[in-house]
C-alpha cells in the first residue's frame, strides 16, 4: 500500500529576532486528511512557526514544503492548496454571506462557485445564513463563515488559527463536525492553533507542542498526557505554561 501524500513537511526550523531565538529547530509534518494541533503556552514559538509554515516570514534555517512545493521559491503555487481561518478576520459588512463567498469561489477560479458555496454551508450546517448581511453576523456565525471561505477550494492544507475560541458550545460543535466532515470528504488535512483543549482532543488524532521554541511532545492526545503523566492535555499546558525547567530534548511519543 502506498503511503499517504504528505500535506506539509517542515524540517529543522529556526527563526531568531535579534538575541531571542523564537524557533529552535523545530520538524513538523501533517499527512493527508490528518487532524493536528499545534499547540504552547504563549511565547512557546507557535505564532512564528505558524507564520513561516504560511510563508509570512522566511525562516533562518529549515526547509518547508507544502503538496511538494517548496517554500519561499514556489510560494505562490503552494498557496492555492492551503485554506487560512482565524476567528479574529474581519468580514466584509455591507455583503452577504452568499455574495461574500461567490466572490472567494470566483477569486479562487472555481469551475462551479455556487455549487462550492452551497456545499460549504450546508456542511457547517449554517444555510440560513446564506443572505443574512456581514454586520447582522455573530461572532461565531462569523468564524463560521471564515471556515467555509477557507475550504471552498478543497485545500490540501486548511490551517486554523483559534477556530473554536470564545464560542458557544453549540457553534463550537458546528465547527468541530464541519471540519471532520471536510477532512473525510475531501481529504483535507488540518493544521489548527488553539488554547482550547477539550476541542483539541475532540477534533484532533494527533497534538504537537512546543516549548521555547521546540517540539517537547508530538503523538495522540492520549500519549502525550501520559507521557507527562497528567489525566488530559489542560494538564500537559498548564504543566509547560507554568515549568521553569529547561525544555525537553527528546520527547516524541510514539503512538
Amino acid at each position: 500500500m502506498a503511503e499517504p501524500e504528505t500535506a506539509l513537511a517542515a524540517r529543522g526550523l529556526i527563526k531568531q529576532f535579534r538575541r531571542i531565538r523564537a524557533v529552535d529547530g523545530i520538524d513538523l509534518t501533517v499527512g493527508a486528511g490528518e487532524r493536528v494541533a499545534l499547540l504552547g503556552p504563549n511565547g512557546a514559538g507557535k505564532t512564528t512557526t505558524l507564520m513561516m509554515l504560511l510563508g509570512v516570514i522566511t525562516p533562518d534555517e529549515g526547509e518547508i514544503e507544502i503538496v511538494g512545493r517548496r517554500l519561499p521559491r514556489e510560494r505562490s503555487a503552494a498557496m492555492e492548496q492551503v485554506g487560512f481561518a482565524a476567528g479574529y478576520l474581519p468580514l466584509p459588512e455591507r455583503l452577504r454571506v452568499r455574495e461574500f463567498l461567490e466572490l472567494f469561489a470566483d477569486l479562487y477560479g472555481l469551475r462551479d462557485g455556487r455549487a462550492a458555496v452551497a456545499r460549504g454551508l450546508e456542511r457547517f450546517r449554517i444555510e440560513g445564513l446564506a443572505d443574512v448581511m456581514g454586520n447582522e453576523l455573530s461572532s461565531g456565525q462569523r468564524t463560521l463563515v471564515g471556515i467555509v471561505k477557507a475550504g471552498l477550494h478543497q485545500p490540501k492544507l486548511l490551517v486554523l488559527d483559534e477556530p473554536t475560541a470564545s464560542l458557544d458550545p453549540d457553534v463550537a460543535h458546528r465547527v468541530r463536525s464541519g471540519l471532520e466532515r471536510l477532512c473525510a470528504e475531501d481529504g483535507t488535512a488540518l493544521l489548527v492553533t488553539s488554547h482550547n483543549m477539550q476541542e483539541v482532543e475532540r477534533l484532533c488524532s494527533r497534538v504537537v507542542f512546543v516549548a521555547r521554541g521546540r517540539v517537547v511532545a508530538d503523538g495522540t492526545p492520549e500519549a502525550v498526557a501520559a507521557r507527562f503523566d497528567r489525566a488530559d492535555l489542560e494538564g500537559v499546558f498548564l504543566h509547560l505554561a507554568e515549568s521553569s525547567a529547561d525544555p525537553i530534548n527528546d520527547a516524541r511519543v510514539v503512538p
